[in-house]
């Protein structure tokens, strides 16, 4: 790679030294980022068809759990032998569980198809975050950063709206069926360009972070016992729910640096406001289609476009961080973008009201997305910022991780209280009024989160 003393200039994302590889990166994100969407689309139409509404956030939250565990095993692997072979794993999986999920005939199947895909997901998110830090000097990072998230703009604009309409005029089948052989395409564009950052750092794995995948095992475990007993209302919950606490309390701080349950200061703390972020965005957006759709009566296709202006705020503030002329400090971006994630999500609400009109709902969305691509794209800069290059995978893992389990845990929260609330209601009147109240409990959650993010925001300094 071009060394620093060959003057900025070089340090372009399209320089001959990085041009193949930022190229392949893009791409890879680009149909990663067309199957999200596209999914997220269309889950609201085939979900009620497989008899499943009940399990509606498990949808959503088996992917996260089962991601979580292969995230361990990918950045242990990365650390010891490259990031070739978990990039390569991974989107063969990932294409399998889209054929599972599309060819499914009642809930479990699709739910095992979601499933396979993360752990496809967990195996190629964690392989391309070593590529970047082993690929790319400290100031091409932000930029970087930048470019994957605008990957997903040209998605986002495509995705719901093709979505969409194969959902309400073919069948919802066809989203996962037609994306599972677009996914391994850009995986092997971009093998090439790997290999030549392939192999196991100088001195190796550190031995603390060794054996990680046994402890992310009974994590994901936990986790998805717990979601489990959030469906039920027996004995059996209260059973599963101390079950998933004897195997989450002990494993989850092998996961991440140590200090990070307690908001160390630095590292720590950088890698639990990944996941803080992410509990709160994505347990919100999982059900902000459906609201549309159950509550305003839009389409699929109309209800979509609010994660197209999810998508373009979200680039627009990872652009935003990664410009040479921003130099505001990155704890302040963070905050920022805490900030307003929060207000996106109360502002949300107000779509459970006749009158506002909802164009308001998916403008605040695209201004909460903003603050995402601020915040994320600037956790990730500090990541690599406090790593050594032998920890870059257990490190990256980690951030991972983090975001996967509070992914899976709010969203789940939220399936939860879903549920509840639904399976209380009765007549027509009394459902209309618990729905109200159960999106309400939901985004409240959300949004104390997002709050309480911007709080710890300023531990991501090695000091005060």
């Amino acid at each position: 790679m071009t060394s620093r003393s060959e003057g900025a200039s070089a340090h372009t994302l399209l320089a001959p030294a990085y041009r193949r590889l930022s190229a392949s990166i893009v791409v890879a994100v680009v149909f990663i980022a067309f199957e999200a969407m596209a999914v997220a689309t269309a889950m609201p139409k085939a979900v009620p068809e497989l008899d499943g509404l009940p399990l509606y956030a498990f949808a959503f939250s088996g992917f996260f759990t089962t991601s979580l565990f292969a995230m361990a095993v990918s950045g242990e692997i990365c650390d010891r032998r490259g990031p070739l072979l978990p990039l390569a794993a991974g989107a063969a999986a990932f294409s399998a569980g889209l054929l599972v999920a599309g060819t499914a005939q009642s809930m479990w199947p699709f739910l095992a198809g979601r499933a396979t895909q993360g752990l496809g997901g967990g195996l190629v998110i964690v392989a391309l975050y070593v590529v970047v830090g082993r690929a790319y000097p400290e100031d091409m990072r932000p930029r970087i950063f930048a470019a994957m998230a605008a990957s997903w703009v040209v998605p986002s604009i495509v995705g719901p709206l093709v979505a969409g309409l194969l959902t309400d005029h073919v069948s919802w089948r066809w989203v996962f069926l037609g994306i599972a052989p677009l996914v391994v395409v850009p995986v092997v564009l971009a093998l090439p360009s790997v290999r030549t950052v392939d192999g196991p750092p100088p001195g190796g794995a550190r031995a603390r972070y060794r054996g990680r995948a046994w402890f992310a095992l009974a994590t994901a475990v936990g986790v998805g016992a717990l979601q489990y007993a959030g469906t039920r209302t027996d004995v059996l919950a209260l059973v599963l729910c101390v079950a998933a606490f004897v195997l989450v309390v002990p494993s989850l701080p092998r996961l991440l640096p140590p200090g990070t349950v307690v908001l160390r200061r630095g590292l720590p703390t950088v890698v639990a406001m990944r996941g803080i972020l992410a509990g709160a965005f994505f347990g919100t957006e999982a059900f902000l289609p459906l609201l549309l759709v159950s509550e305003r009566g839009l389409s699929s296709t109309v209800a979509g476009l609010s994660l197209t202006g999810g998508a373009i705020g979200w680039a627009l503030g990872s652009w935003y961080q990664g410009r040479s002329t921003t130099t505001t400090p990155r704890y302040l971006l963070v905050r920022s973008g805490c900030v307003l994630v929060a207000a996106a999500i109360g502002t949300v609400a107000l779509v459970l009201v006749p009158g506002v009109p909802v164009v308001v709902t998916m403008l605040a969305w695209t201004g909460g997305a903003f603050g995402m691509g601020l915040s994320i794209a600037s956790i990730s800069v500090l990541l690599f910022q406090l790593s050594p290059v032998e920890e870059h995978g257990a490190n990256s893992a980690a951030l991972q991780v983090c975001d996967s389990l509070f992914a899976a845990v709010f969203v789940g929260l939220a399936g939860t209280i879903f549920g509840s609330g639904h399976g209380a209601a009765t007549g027509d009147e009394a459902g209309a009024d618990v729905a109200t109240w159960v999106y309400l409990v939901i985004l409240a959650v959300m949004m104390a989160l997002a709050a309480f993010g911007a709080w710890a925001a300023g531990r991501v300094r090695a000091s005060g």
